[in-house]
């Protein structure tokens, strides 16, 4: 589901955090150090996207198996890794022949697999039966992380951006407390955001951080406290939310919004990537670690295209060119796992080389060897 950039749209819905989020970062003044860049690619893949029927779908993952190794083979972070992709693909789309593949690129170190699903009118049992389906079949394939005792963990983008009821018509979800839900079956933390201009969008901008409150309510992510140095949680998911700001465009379109959404008709660009990186989100307490979320719905084959051809090598150039000197950044491209594990880490006090905590608390799935 593509997102409108018509920037006005929905505006009243995050632009006081927005605005706070600005401020607060002024205040507190930029890191002058060396940062690493933590950089995590998250793609909404839908390979029935638009209809396609099964031949098309299939076709679609086979564009991936074959280009993307291609694409990756020419770029490296600071730890000689390729870019990493993490597919976040709808459970409700499953197919034996569409996970095969990514079970193949994951374990040619290119990436892995995390849960997407796109639900509407559900209940509390409903909704968990359709989770726990997605869930074994998936970890069938050798994706998911796992516990010792075989219990798997997943990282969530929750179709059409309606997490715990978050639109006023409650239309594609159902289940207020799913953030409760989703935690009770193994999610460790929800990618599911920035949905601007879309009206899920929360008034927390640019931030890492946990839900507070009454998490059985509509919308519970709309209150949440900063992950910081110190403080870690067990009971409940993360939300690592990609960058999200304004500025300016052109003469005749003054503002736009920067959602970090990637696609054919709005690709990367060194200016794009700068502004991501600008955003500053970290965990408190740990600047020099800033986290950069992307997100993309890579399967139709215009953004497939888009992203293994020229607007993929865009990307991959200028942040290799950009952001890897070694002295002033350090890049490293992670999965959505490694992630969360690299934002654990921070939040209990490791630091120095965050890569070294790319597998801090949950391992990498069976998959990916």
């Amino acid at each position: 589901m593509a997102l409108d950039l018509t920037w006005e749209r929905n505006l009243h819905t995050w632009i006081r955090g927005w605005a706070a989020d600005r401020i607060s970062r002024a205040l507190a003044g930029r890191f002058q150090d060396r940062r690493h860049l933590l950089f995590a690619f998250c793609d909404h893949h839908e390979p029935l996207w638009n209809g396609a029927d099964a031949a098309q779908g299939r076709a679609r993952m086979q564009t991936w198996a074959d280009g993307y190794p291609l694409l990756a083979r020419n770029y490296r972070d600071a730890d000689g890794m390729p870019p990493q992709h993490t597919f976040f693909f709808p459970g409700e789309q499953y197919r034996p022949d569409f996970l095969d593949p990514l079970a193949k690129l994951a374990g040619a170190g290119l990436g892995e697999v995390e849960l997407h699903l796109h639900h509407d009118g559900d209940t509390r049992d409903t909704l968990r039966a359709q989770l726990e389906r997605s869930l074994r079949l998936f970890t069938e394939h050798g994706h998911l992380a796992r516990d010792p005792d075989g219990r798997p963990h997943y990282a969530f983008v929750h179709g059409n951006w309606a997490l715990a009821n978050g639109r006023r018509d409650r239309r594609w979800c159902g289940v207020d407390d799913e953030i409760v839900l989703l935690f009770e079956t193994g999610c460790y933390a929800d990618f599911t955001f920035p949905s601007a201009p879309d009206e899920t969008q929360p008034n927390i901008v640019n931030r890492i951080y946990w839900p507070v409150g009454d998490l059985r309510r509509a919308r519970a992510y709309q209150q949440g406290e900063p992950a910081r140095v110190g403080h870690m949680r067990e009971d409940r998911i993360l939300i690592i939310e990609g960058p999200l700001t304004l500025h300016a465009r052109a003469a005749r379109i003054p503002l736009r919004i920067e959602n970090a959404s990637l696609s054919a008709h709005d690709p990367a660009t060194p200016a794009r990537v700068r502004r991501w990186v600008d955003q500053n989100i970290h965990v408190a307490g740990r600047p020099e670690w800033v986290f950069v979320k992307v997100h993309t719905h890579g399967s139709p084959e215009s953004q497939a295209a888009s992203l293994l051809g020229q607007g993929g090598r865009e990307l991959h150039r200028a942040l290799t060119e950009m952001f890897n000197d070694g002295e002033k950044w350090v890049l490293h491209y992670v999965t959505a796992r490694e992630m969360y594990n690299i934002a654990v880490a921070a939040m209990e006090g490791r630091s120095d080389n965050p890569a070294q905590y790319r597998d801090y608390r949950l391992p990498p799935p069976p998959a990916a060897g």
